[in-house]
């Protein structure tokens, strides 16, 4: 089932191996790691059938119960890669809309947000920012819009990104530049695929325009 290979993922994030004695370990006693369990069941409720939807509200108000005690806005219905990692948290805000790959590190304060665009005519275009396979954002980063962050790159702190960046790329400040390329990525603990074989991943999209 994907799910538990994700969550297997995401385990092998926080103890560089995994096993379901780890899996509860964390679960109990790390604040950080407790909602992207909750987020895991809550989407396999969502994908159970109907016995799924049938505890999926108590799930979701155990995923509340648990972003609450963390202090993040972290929704459980949106599209999070395997080998997620949340450092500290607290203030973490995420965008229900936001699609996020595979070995991603998020920082405290960091903010995946919506941006609205109206053109002259008052017509709303709505985007939500793309983090690729390996990214890796620092604490206060702010990526709003429909930007897309390329593979195995870098968001330093505060910084305030609007444009898309290119794989391997190292971004700060506000407003952001690329201040190196060809960067290597920084993950901890990388979850090996065979952990998530089964699922499919967002799309890694080659992103060649410079901020």
């Amino acid at each position: 089932m994907a799910t538990w290979d994700r969550l297997k993922a995401d385990t092998f994030r926080q103890y560089g191996r995994y096993g379901a004695a780890a899996l509860l370990k964390g679960f109990l006693t790390r604040r950080t790691f407790r909602p992207v369990v909750t987020m895991r069941l809550c989407q396999n409720a969502r994908a159970g059938g109907a016995a799924g939807r049938l505890v999926l509200p108590l799930l979701k108000i155990l995923h509340r119960c648990a972003t609450h005690q963390a202090a993040m806005d972290f929704p459980w219905n949106a599209q999070f890669g395997a080998g997620l990692a949340l450092t500290h948290g607290w203030g973490l805000v995420v965008s229900q809309g936001v699609r996020i790959g595979r070995n991603v590190t998020l920082f405290h304060g960091v903010t995946l947000g919506r941006r609205d665009r109206i053109d002259a005519d008052g017509q709303r275009a709505t985007g939500y920012p793309v983090l690729e396979d390996e990214v890796w954002i620092g604490p206060h980063a702010v990526i709003v819009g429909g930007v897309t962050i390329g593979r195995g790159s870098r968001i330093g702190a505060g910084a305030f990104v609007t444009s898309d960046v290119p794989p391997y790329s190292v971004v700060a400040g506000n407003p952001s530049v690329i201040v190196k390329r060809n960067c290597v990525p920084d993950v901890m603990h990388p979850a090996p695929a065979e952990l998530d074989s089964t699922v499919e991943q967002p799309p890694c999209i080659s992103v060649q325009t410079s901020l």
